[in-house]
């Protein structure tokens, strides 16, 4: 068997592993990269990348469909195997930065193989044994299967599979209601396919309800149908013809069949065990530094760590770890600044606390302050006028905000910075925007905070009456 010894061992070649990689190999570390399947993970395979090439090739149909006022729609004509064909060129596009080759011209030793724990300080891949100073890993996680009776007798796709599919589902049911299940749903909906969605709980239950609501009445208004409240009791049939049964004694019928109900951290068979690294069911044990709390030369990063399951979280823990690993700096990791976006039509996009998360946190000293798209010149010009931008604010700080309607995911991002440097709101009510833009929506929220105490204040509009009779 091959022996290597190194600085640092990555096990997973997806966002967490591979921003691990480069920035260590780049800073002059030795690193070995252990990745079993596809190069760049989840998201450039099965997540991230392919679904929202499919978004966009759906928006394409939606606005044809849908035209503008002075300009007709027409149906559109849909060739499902080509709008696949754009997905999987996407993916061939982007490839290449995920690549083996890449890695290994950056300096990496890539081993394609299955990593196994054999020892704390050494893990076997394939006929190599590798014996490193730090192990970081970055695993990912896989669709959750539910144990629903009758699920196993009948096919069914998820997040892996979906997006290989080249026959159009002429009804698509959907077991889940969470951002990957309505974004799909919609997805499938625009490109001419019937869809039903399921959800035991309450669709989109973790987000802001009041935008919750605006999301799920753009879907029915197009033509999903979404049920809530009600779980699947079982699923029978055959390839074509799939019935879920619901607890509530409906039946539903459609031809093809979509699991989205979470995911599960991919740690089983790396035998953590032998390596003394504690884990259960959310992922490996760590710390706030992202180190296993049972042996220090272990970290994990991205949904291995058993938190928040997005790729950008992914590679915000990157950096985590190469602050440490490789330069021996101090570093921890935080959670408050982390935004989220699902990329509906309208988008929903949260950063911090929601409204009832602030509530319960801060109580009265909470403000939350507001601006609606219907109010922004650029939405109205763009018949965009859904939605809204809100934000949390205690002390003149946000704490979190929230923005559903058009570019969300993009516009959150002014208030992910603002938590992540702890701004006041002064600093983005000062800020002078472009006009016409959409950002102008999250100004004018920022701006209203101040409004009660300029335009509402009885001390200061008699101090100002006072200024206008002495200023000569």
């Amino acid at each position: 068997m091959q022996q290597i010894k190194t600085d640092l061992c990555v096990i997973g070649a997806g966002s967490g592993g591979l921003s691990v990689a480069a920035g260590a190999v780049q800073m002059g570390a030795r690193v070995v990269l252990i990745e079993a399947g596809e190069m760049g993970g989840d998201c450039l395979n099965a997540g991230c990348v392919p679904s929202k090439a499919l978004i966009a090739a759906a928006a394409a149909a939606e606005a044809q469909r849908k035209g503008f006022r002075g300009v007709a729609g027409v149906a559109p004509v849909v060739d499902f195997a080509a709008v696949k064909d754009h997905v999987a060129a996407v993916i061939a596009a982007i490839e290449p930065h995920d690549s083996q080759a890449r890695f290994e011209g950056l300096g990496c030793t890539v081993i394609r193989a299955q990593a196994r724990f054999t020892g704390p300080q050494v893990v076997e891949a394939g006929a190599t044994r590798i014996t490193a100073r730090r192990f970081v890993i970055a695993t990912g996680s896989r669709p959750f299967v539910p144990p629903i009776p009758g699920l196993e007798t009948v096919p069914f796709h998820t997040n892996e599979t979906i997006f290989a599919l080249r026959d159009r589902p002429d009804h698509l049911l959907i077991i889940g209601g969470g951002p990957i299940g309505l974004e799909m749903a919609q997805a499938h909906r625009r490109l001419g396919c019937a869809v039903t969605v399921v959800e035991a709980a309450q669709a989109l239950g973790r987000e802001d309800p009041e935008a919750a609501a605006v999301v799920l009445a753009s879907l029915r208004a197009e033509g999903v149908e979404i049920r809530e409240g009600v779980g699947v009791a079982a699923v029978e049939g055959q390839a074509g013809a799939i019935t879920l049964r619901l607890a509530d004694g409906a039946r539903l019928t459609g031809t093809h069949l979509l699991v989205a109900v979470g995911r599960k951290v991919a740690v089983a068979g790396l035998g953590l065990e032998a390596a003394g690294v504690e884990f259960d069911a959310k992922g490996v044990k760590v710390d706030a530094r992202l180190r296993s709390v049972s042996n220090r030369r272990v970290f994990a990063v991205g949904d291995a760590a058993g938190g928040l399951q997005f790729t950008h979280v992914a590679g915000y823990h990157a950096g985590i770890v190469v602050r440490q690993a490789v330069l021996g700096l101090p570093a921890k990791a935080r959670t408050d600044h982390i935004p989220r976006a699902t990329y509906t039509d309208p988008e929903l996009a949260q950063v911090g606390l929601t409204e009832a998360e602030a509530r319960a946190v801060h109580g009265a000293k909470l403000t939350v302050v507001r601006a609606g798209f219907d109010g922004n010149d650029r939405a109205v010009a763009g018949a965009k006028g859904a939605g809204f931008v809100k934000v949390m604010v205690v002390g003149g700080r946000p704490v979190g905000a929230l923005i559903v309607g058009p570019a969300a995911g993009e516009l959150i991002g002014v208030w992910a910075l603002a938590l992540a440097a702890r701004l006041k709101l002064t600093a983005l009510a000062g800020t002078v925007l472009p006009y016409p833009t959409l950002s102008e929506a999250s100004k004018r929220a920022a701006s209203a905070y101040f409004s009660p105490k300029l335009f509402d204040n009885p001390v200061l509009k008699a101090v100002v009456r006072f200024v206008q009779r002495v200023l000569p």
